[in-house]
């Protein structure tokens, strides 16, 4: 995973089976704080405590089996600041292809490099696992969209009235392909 001298003091890494499980708490507090700043994740405000740790025990469960993988971005002082998951398709016939989802950066941190980290990184880690074409969608308009964007992601459309936001109005969501090179190792 690539380093990159926007934001020295943060750390992507991978979360392993007894990490996702350790780190619920903090990656609920995480979710909490971006669906509380507006982000349309799934959620509506307010989240509760309870309903973020279900969340993210559910997510922690997942990598268990091996049904996703989960990156995070730590700051120097170890809180964790971001999070991004891939998950890999199960069916047969598309052992080439992953979702991306639920790309958080805590809104202290925001607009330091951090998501960018992020994407590179789950780039990286997509390859690993032999994949090739990644989608997922975001808000249309939102900041994410202009982040997909910038880093190489091609839009394919949009649906009107996808979602509710987190304030209870309908939003469009913008869906976006990546196709990656296999990785060479």
């Amino acid at each position: 995973m690539s380093e990159s001298s926007v934001v020295p003091d943060v750390t992507i890494r991978r979360l392993g089976v007894n990490e996702a499980a350790a780190c619920v708490e903090a990656l609920a507090e995480l979710l909490i704080d971006c669906v509380e700043g507006g982000a349309s994740v799934s959620f509506m405000r307010p989240l509760s405590h309870e309903k973020a740790l279900a969340f993210w025990r559910g997510v922690a469960e997942g990598v268990a089996r091996g049904e996703r993988i989960l990156l995070v971005a730590d700051d120097d002082a170890g809180r964790i600041v971001g999070t991004v998951q891939l998950i890999p398709s199960q069916t047969d016939n598309q052992p080439h292809r992953a979702d991306v989802a639920k790309m958080l950066v805590h809104r202290s941190v925001r607009r330091r490099g951090i998501a960018q980290r992020l994407m590179a990184a789950l780039d990286d880690v997509a390859r690993e696992a032999g994949r090739t074409v990644l989608v997922l969608d975001t808000l249309t308009g939102g900041d994410a969209e202009r982040l997909y964007e910038r880093t190489g992601w091609q839009r394919v459309g949009v649906v009107p009235d996808y979602a509710f936001t987190p304030e209870g109005q309908l939003a469009g969501a913008t869906f976006f392909y990546k196709r990656l090179q296999a990785s060479s190792g």
